[in-house]
Parts: structure tokens; sequence; C-alpha cells
């Protein structure tokens, strides 16, 4: 499996130099970007393996002897190609801060509870209707140090590979309604407002389970008009 760029689909990257995202200066090139023609060993592998993802691999709340602290949601959806058909044996990952808004991370010094239950990271493989499914607790705003009082909204990182490294991509899938929005230069350096709403989950009512778990829905597209935004 490989994933494709198309022109039309460009406008939904945001720009490598970002000014009001600070650090961008530091990872933006300075030069013309050199492409290295990729082999067949890069093409085809190293390959994640059918026997690297475990069952529970998926479930963020049960990774430990205790459950996490926090918000318990179901964070389900669909990884689609630019026609709308689900793309099957697709590797998703996510990463995140926990309920207190922290990363399990030694540069991560915010001044907020780390949970010893709560790793912050799961994987699964989408099925043959390309439907991918995390359990996890709902993640916490934290400050980031950016501009004057600076807070990134709630968010889970997601990646997603084909079964070669090389092909991987990576977004961020932010909860509906969140008042930080307009302050957020990551958020805000995809310009297309179309694009843009396009990293916002969705409530899902039918999904949630009862006196359980609320349920949020975001399905990722991969390519085409409508592709979800990705970190370039």
């Amino acid at each position: 499996m490989t994933f494709y760029f198309p022109t039309q689909s460009l406008s939904a990257f945001p720009p490598r130099l970002s000014p009001g995202y600070k650090s961008t200066p530091k990872r933006c090139p300075t030069k013309p970007l050199i492409l290295m023609k990729h082999t067949l060993s890069e093409l085809t592998g190293p390959v994640y393996g059918q026997d690297a993802v475990q069952p529970g691999d998926e479930d963020l709340t049960r990774q430990h002897a205790g459950e996490p602290l926090g918000e318990r949601i179901i964070v389900h959806g669909r990884v689609l190609d630019e026609d709308g058909r689900p793309v099957p044996n697709a590797l998703v990952e996510i990463w995140q801060a926990n309920a207190c808004g922290r990363y399990i991370h030694v540069v991560d010094q915010h001044p907020a509870p780390l949970d010893p239950n709560f790793t912050g990271a799961g994987r699964c493989k989408t099925d043959e209707n390309g439907h991918y499914k995390f359990i996890t607790v709902k993640p916490g705003a934290y400050p980031w140090g950016n501009h004057p009082n600076a807070w990134r909204p709630a968010h889970i990182h997601f990646s997603m590979f084909g079964h070669s490294f090389v092909s991987r991509l990576v977004t961020q899938m932010y909860f509906p309604g969140d008042p930080l929005f307009p302050f957020d230069p990551i958020f805000n350096s995809v310009t297309d407002e179309a694009a843009r709403n396009r990293m916002i989950s969705v409530f899902d009512l039918e999904n949630t389970v009862p006196e359980w778990a609320l349920a949020y829905r975001f399905d990722i597209v991969l390519r085409g008009r409508n592709q979800t935004p990705m970190e370039s």
C-alpha cells in the first residue's frame, strides 16, 4: 500500500514555515529539497508484520494494573482513499497527553501530575472495511510556551502506515467546540477552513456506551480533494 499526494490535495497540508508557530523556523528547510528515488527495499520493507499488533494494543485504559484517571472515551472511524473506498490492514498508531495534559516524556515538564496507569500510546490495524477503534481517556489541554498564555487544544496524534515505513502519514485529531481553536497556530496553520474542520472529530451518540464511555468519530481520508490535513 502506497499513499499518494495529488496536486489538488496539497492545500490540506500546513506550510513548513508558519510564523505563528515559532519552532517552524528551526525545522523549515532553507534550501531546495533534493528528491531521493526510493529503492525496492525502502518501498517493500521493513514490514510491520501481522503479529506485531497484539490484542489489547488498541485499549489505552488496560495497559497497566489500574485504570487511568479521566474521562473514558471511544475514538473510532474509517481510513479511506479519495473515492471513499476503505483502506484495509493499515497500521494506525495514536499518542496523546493524559487527562491532565501531560505526556510521559522527559522534555515535558508541565507542572501537572503524571498518571502511573496511562502511557498514552496505542495501535491497531484497520479491518476489511477500513475501520479502526481505540479506547482511551480524553486528553487535557496543556501550555506550550509558543506565545504569551499559549495552550494547545485537546488533541490526539494519529500516524498511518502502509506496509513499508516510508508510507507514513501523520495528523492530529481535535474535539468539537474547543474554545482554544482560535488561539492555536498549529491548528490554524491549515489555512483552508474546510480542510481545517476535517481535523475535528464528530461526537457520536450512536456508538456511545451508556454509563461507560462517550464516543467520537474521526474518519481519515488519505488523499484527494477531501484529504485530512497531514503534517509534511
